[in-house]
């Protein structure tokens, strides 16, 4: 299978929620609660410093990755990027070309450190990429559940 990795156009938009959405809702790597739709999707991918897409031969996107400052000011050279790829495709090593990607494109846009902060201690996939493409070392959380404190309302790990 041939993979090509591209930034996202908007016809792109409704296959990357539907992405971003597997991701979120199987509650593991990514904090957030609410899934996106086309709209909110839309806005969200418009907003990153660049998205990119991991396509095969066939035009079918199967993962991409979103890329941003990690924060402002005198730490605005640190990007941050995050990673999605569909639960059918995994396995077949679409994460490491999206993460190549993604060091080439921060480079391109002026970071000059990427930041990964962290890998969910049961994404194989994602640990073996961790230590063998970006570093010898690599922070691993292990699997959580996202629970909201009932006084303040505030999300924490458990």
């Amino acid at each position: 299978m041939k993979i090509t990795v591209r930034q996202y156009e908007n016809a792109d938009i409704k296959a990357m929620t539907r992405i971003w959405n597997e991701v979120v809702e199987e509650g593991v790597a990514f904090p957030q609660e609410e899934l996106l739709d086309e709209t909110t999707g839309k806005d969200f991918f418009a907003s990153q410093t660049y998205c990119g897409v991991a396509q095969d031969e066939n035009g079918t996107i199967l993962g991409l990755y979103i890329l941003h400052p990690n924060n402002i000011g005198r730490c605005g050279h640190i990007g941050n990027a995050s990673y999605a790829v569909r639960s059918a495709s995994r396995g077949l090593h679409i994460g490491e070309k999206l993460v190549q990607d993604s060091l080439q494109q921060g480079k391109e846009h002026g970071f000059r450190i990427l930041q990964f902060n962290a890998v969910v201690s049961t994404n194989l996939h994602a640990r073996h990429l961790s230590g063998s493409v970006l570093h010898p070392w690599a922070l691993f959380l292990p699997a959580f559940e996202w629970q909201t404190d009932i006084t303040t309302g505030f999300p924490f790990l458990d």
